[in-house]
């Protein structure tokens, strides 16, 4: 092997490491510096932490692997302690007393993850377990990982799964007995599951889970074929084994990639411990669901004992299931919004149509009226009386009103395609285009894409013959999803919908004075709570639906918005121009970027900085939108363009007020982000060592 990722320097044998998760961790980070792996004990230790809080590492069979990712790190490294006295890691038959800190680096290439997760994988193996209790040696645990992450060319055949006592087994020999349920159904053909497993990091879990499900499946005498979504390289499934499959195993953290190959086939899913606690269970569930898919069911992650729910979200609750929807269909709307409000700002440069072009539109004489774009009816050739950019503004114009017509029903649209996958799309547009219709707009949007999600999902489960499921994502579906989503809106929700959209419409527009600027701060707070998030989006998509609307509330709305929005990029990109040494050498680069971001209108300029700092970045960033929404509200200044940054200056009324307001909030932030970080860096510094100095020597 060219390069080792565990030596005799890493091995630590019957050791008292102290009695909590922390103190085992420290202690391995420690061992890794003094090998030279990495250049920050406590910065790896602390990345190990946030990954532990997350979710828990121990495994049945007294093994933990807690692993983080951490620029400290050098090169791809194991560290690896028998302990004397064993430590809860979370795992659910007890404490560990085999413990691997699995460190990668930030940026690791594909080759070393391959080297830990083959480690990984031999985890599930009994004999591999066995082995490193019995080592007498530094150096036979180091051979044994060699042997692990190096196998022979042909693979020895699986070991046998007997239970070689309690302190031995692990997840491969948590049932030696296959439940009665995992027996082969009584047809000559075996049943055939497909798997995927993924877990945030890649690293360690994603294989683990494969392996597990994969030994279990043996037992239970099934066809199985699984895969693994992680940082070595992905092999896709062969569409024919996609076809041969009776049943699919989601054991995945994360989303799974290409899920919609899957589709009409029975799913059971849940969290990727799971998948390495109970590997006979799942494969029974599998089976079951292959001859009855009414039996497919979705469980808590971890393999916990948290109740079933419904949908196929992995173990997520319902809340946030639906927030995801929300966020995709929003993130699916953004493209039209810009592309269709920046077509309609280039259409007011005066050189173009004006502002004139969006209170009627041009006749052959240049003349304004209420009807149709007499003006698009002639060629290039025929120009109207107002030339060439007079006729490219009213195309402009056009185009971008038809792509920003489009925004609810591809919102509806797409929400349903969160909840039900492909299927969903067509009942969703429906959804969307009947809001509209009926005036419900983009709160009819909402509601009709989330119950044209659910009816879809719904549908998907009744129970038919298998000639009649080919016939379920391109017919029944749509049909009766697209049926029950217009009925409903038509006949029962259009109307309230609509009266709730009017309320709020008269609501904006009668704002003024106190109630503007609060809402001013609002949305303020919301943009920079999150950076990108679903709070900033949910703020977004207040202020987009308003230009959609109109008025002259709804445009200083879209100004407050881009205005609090443009604010942390540009204050965090101040303050390490200020005070560069309170900042990293990786944030002073993206300082760099963040001038260019927070110009543009990208709030995610300022996501590396508060993700390594947020209790001191976050609250700094929204009292500067705050000040800075409160003050667009105050000016007047109006936005027609939902994107765009300084560059749509030009749609803006009052350009230099909003300057005023952003310089303000900018600065505010700026001088916030330093004096936090002045004053708490060395108490923050103090904290950890004070918190790893509980490690034994």
């Amino acid at each position: 092997m060219s390069e080792q990722i565990i030596t005799t320097q890493t091995v630590r044998l019957d050791v008292d490491a102290g009695a909590e998760p922390a103190a085992v961790i420290g202690y391995l980070a420690d061992a890794l510096a003094d090998a030279g792996r990495t250049t920050d004990a406590t910065d790896l230790a602390r990345g190990a932490l946030e990954r532990e809080a997350k979710s828990a590492t121990g495994l049945p069979g007294g093994i933990a692997i807690p692993h983080a990712r951490a620029e400290s790190v050098t090169e791809a490294s194991l560290a690896m302690a028998r302990l004397s006295q064993k430590v809860d890691f979370g795992a659910p038959d007890g404490p560990a007393d085999l413990v691997f800190l699995i460190a990668a680096p930030a940026g690791g290439a594909s080759e070393h993850m391959k080297l830990l997760s083959s480690l990984a994988r031999s985890l599930v193996r009994p004999d591999f377990v066995a082995a490193l209790r019995a080592a007498d040696s530094d150096e036979r645990v180091v051979e044994l990982v060699d042997e692990a992450i190096n196998p022979p060319a042909t693979p020895p055949t699986a070991a046998a799964p007997a239970a070689t006592g309690a302190a031995t087994a692990t997840p491969a020999a948590a049932a030696t007995t296959p439940p009665a349920s995992a027996a082969p159904a009584t047809t000559d053909k075996r049943p055939s599951i497909v798997a995927i497993t993924a877990c945030p990091t890649g690293i360690a879990h994603t294989y683990m889970a494969a392996d597990a499900l994969k030994y279990a499946a043996e037992r239970a005498d099934v066809d199985f074929h699984v895969e693994t979504q992680g940082s070595s390289a992905t092999t896709a499934f062969d569409p024919s084994v996609i076809a041969d499959a009776d049943a699919v195993i989601f054991a995945t953290d994360v989303g799974v990639k290409g899920k919609e190959r899957f589709h009409g086939k029975p799913v059971i899913s849940s969290g990727v411990k799971r998948a390495i606690n109970e590997p006979d269970t799942m494969i029974a569930e599998a089976v079951a669901a292959s001859t009855d898919p009414r039996a497919a069911v979705v469980t808590a992650g971890d393999g916990d004992t948290g109740a079933d729910r419904s949908g196929d979200a992995g173990g997520v609750g319902l809340g946030k299931q639906t927030q995801q929807a929300l966020m995709t269909g929003v993130s699916y709307m953004i493209p039209f919004v810009a592309a269709g409000g920046l077509l309609i700002a280039l259409a007011f440069l005066p050189f173009l149509g004006g502002y004139e072009i969006a209170n009627g539109t041009l006749d052959t004489s240049g003349a304004l009226n209420d009807g149709q774009f007499i003006a698009l009816n002639n060629s290039l050739w025929d120009l109207p009386a107002g030339g060439l950019g007079q006729y490219i503004g009213a195309v402009l114009f056009a185009v971008g009103g038809l792509a920003m017509s489009m925004l609810v029903p591809v919102l509806a649209g797409y929400i349903s395609f969160a909840i039900a996958d492909r299927p969903g799309i067509a009942p969703g547009f429906v959804a969307g285009l009947v809001s509209v219709a009926v005036g419900a707009s983009f709160i009819g949007g909402l509601v009709g894409g989330l119950i044209a999600g659910i009816a879809c999902l719904w549908i998907s489960r009744l129970p038919l013959p298998q000639w009649a499921r080919g016939l379920m994502p391109v017919v029944i579906i749509p049909l009766l999803g697209s049926l029950i989503i217009g009925v409903l809106l038509y006949m029962l929700l259009g109307k309230p919908l609509a009266w709730v959209t009017e309320q709020m419409t008269e609501g904006l527009n009668s704002m003024s004075g106190g109630s503007a600027i609060a809402l001013g701060i609002v949305l303020g707070l919301m943009m920079c709570f999150d950076l990108g998030g679903p709070v900033n989006k949910a703020a977004y998509l207040f202020a987009t639906a308003g230009l959609a609307i109109g008025g002259t509330a709804q445009l200083e709305i879209m100004a407050a918005v881009m205005c609090a929005g443009m604010v942390p990029p540009l204050a965090l990109a101040l303050a390490t121009v200020l005070r560069p040494r309170l900042f990293t050498e990786p944030e002073r680069e993206n300082g760099k970027a963040a001038w260019l971001l927070g110009a543009s209108f990208i709030s995610e300029g300022a996501i590396p900085f508060a993700a390594t700092d947020p209790f001191r970045v976050i609250p700094s960033m929204m009292a500067g939108g705050a000040l800075s929404g409160a003050l667009i509200m105050a000016f007047g200044v109006t936005q027609r363009a939902p994107h765009g940054g300084i560059f749509v200056f030009f749609t803006m009324n009052h350009w230099y007020l909003f300057l005023i307001a952003l310089a303000a909030g900018t600065i505010l932030s700026a001088v916030l982000v330093i004096v936090a970080k002045q004053w708490h860096t060395e108490r923050d510094r103090a904290t950890v060592v004070s918190e790893l100095e509980t490690v034994p020597a």
